[in-house]
C-alpha cells in the first residue's frame, strides 16, 4: 500500500513541476491545470502563426533576391570610358559590360604601349567591368593628350579575345 501512495503522489509531484515549468515558459497567470493547458496550446498556436509569418517574410525577401540577382546579371551597362588631365597625371574611368575577354589585361596592354604607369587603381567585375585608375606617363616629356588616352583605351575593351 505505500507503494501506491508513494507512486501516486510522484506522479502528482512531476505533474506539478511539468506544469510549473509549462507557466514559466508561457508566462500563465493560471494557476488551475485546466488552465494552464489552454494557455500552453495558446502560446504554441501563437508561436507557430510568428514561424509561419517569418517563412513568408524569408520566401519574399528570397524571390527579391532571386529578382534583384537576375535584373543584375541582364542589366545593359552602356560603354563609359572618361579620361581627366590632372596635372601630369591622368585619371581613368572604365564602365563596360563583362564579357568573355579580359579587359583588364587589354587596359594594361594599352597603357604599357603608351608608356604609362598606374600610379594607384580599383577594379571591381561583379556584375560589370568597373576600373578607376591614375596613371603618369614614364617620360613626362611626351604629351598625351586626353582625346589620344580615351580612344586607345576604347579600342582596348572593344577587343575580342
Amino acid at each position: 500500500m505505500k507503494k501506491m501512495v508513494s507512486s501516486s503522489l510522484q506522479r502528482r509531484i512531476a505533474l506539478r513541476r511539468k506544469l510549473h515549468i509549462l507557466r514559466t515558459l508561457t508566462n500563465s497567470k493560471s494557476v488551475k491545470k485546466s488552465s494552464i493547458i489552454m494557455d500552453s496550446l495558446l502560446y504554441i498556436y501563437k508561436l507557430k502563426l510568428k514561424l509561419e509569418a517569418i517563412k513568408r517574410e524569408y520566401s519574399n525577401l528570397m524571390e527579391i533576391k532571386r529578382q534583384y540577382i537576375y535584373l543584375m546579371e541582364h542589366i545593359q551597362v552602356p560603354e563609359e570610358v572618361k579620361v581627366e588631365k590632372i596635372g601630369e597625371t591622368f585619371l581613368v574611368k572604365v564602365i563596360c559590360k563583362k564579357g568573355d575577354e579580359n579587359k583588364l589585361v587589354s587596359i594594361l596592354e594599352v597603357f604599357d604601349e603608351m608608356g604609362v604607369n598606374v600610379v594607384q587603381a580599383s577594379v571591381s567585375c561583379n556584375y560589370y567591368f568597373s576600373m578607376e585608375a591614375i596613371v603618369a606617363a614614364q617620360n613626362p616629356a611626351e604629351a598625351m593628350d586626353v582625346r589620344q588616352v580615351t580612344q586607345l583605351i576604347s579600342k582596348a575593351i572593344d577587343k575580342k579575345g
